[in-house]
């Protein structure tokens, strides 16, 4: 499994990468922000994509939208400090099939992915 972890903070990228690893997930892409992540959303494919909502240049939320209108079909997992029910709603209707609100747990994490991949994460 491929997946694309974007993300402006070093530290929740390692984070990830770390629950990503544990759960014998090992080929990921890290992106730094939003225009980083568009532009590896763009050129590779990824059997899943980890997505921040707040970051410098491109909101996370942007690019999910973006993503979607290019017809871009991988799973799309908000991975955010954004917890209001009202950002949730807007993350779905946007084209994210899935929400996990920062800090979260490994066993959340896992089961978000599990959720979206069917893999054991």
């Amino acid at each position: 499994m491929k997946v694309l972890i974007v993300d402006d903070s070093a530290v929740m990228r390692k984070v990830i990468i770390r629950e990503l690893t544990k759960n014998n997930i090992s080929d990921f892409t890290e992106a730094a922000d939003g225009i980083e992540g568009l532009e590896a959303a763009s050129k590779e494919e990824f059997d899943l994509i980890l997505m921040d909502w707040n970051m410098p240049g491109l909101l996370g939320i942007d690019v999910v939208r973006k993503l979607r209108e290019a017809k871009v079909t991988t799973p799309i997992m908000m991975v955010t400090t954004e917890g209001e029910k009202n950002n949730v709603v807007i993350a779905i209707q946007a084209g994210a099939n899935n929400y996990l609100v920062k800090p979260f747990s490994p066993e959340d994490f896992a089961q978000k992915i599990q959720q979206l991949t069917g893999a054991n994460a």
